[in-house]
């Protein structure tokens, strides 16, 4: 088995930026498991959660988004924080270790001029076995 080219684990510290959360384009997807979390969190029955918090892309489920100026951030950012933080997505609990930030040195370092957390000079290195956890 070949070992990916992060094998002895990358950088990366959440600094609360709010970036991740915000941006040009992007949907945060949704699955059932998600959107009862968060109804939950929110004290909502899951079907008024999706009426108020999710629209439909394709044959799939995304939340909404609030436009701000050319930015569309997602409907819980409020200011730079995670107002559902706890029950967040998991495509949100995964971030960054998406396939696509993965694929190459070049990918990681492209998402790094994004998320201020990647490569952070002060950010532990994170063991290739909890990259690929969350990868599963």
């Amino acid at each position: 088995m070949t070992l990916p080219w992060y094998k002895d684990g990358l950088k990366f510290k959440c600094t609360g930026c709010g970036k991740c959360c915000s941006g040009p384009s992007g949907a945060v997807w949704v699955d059932d498991e998600d959107i009862l979390r968060l109804a939950r969190k929110l004290n909502l029955a899951p079907e008024d959660f999706v009426r108020r918090h999710v629209r439909r892309i394709g044959e799939r489920l995304a939340l909404k988004e609030v436009q701000r100026g050319k930015n569309f951030d997602c409907v819980f950012l409020e200011g730079k924080l995670c107002g559902v933080y706890e029950a967040r997505p998991v495509q949100c609990r995964v971030f960054p270790w998406w396939p696509q930030n993965l694929e190459s040195q070049e990918a990681w370092d492209d998402e790094g001029k994004r998320c201020e957390g990647i490569n952070h000079p002060d950010a532990p290195v994170i063991a290739l076995n909890e990259i690929e956890a969350a990868l599963k």
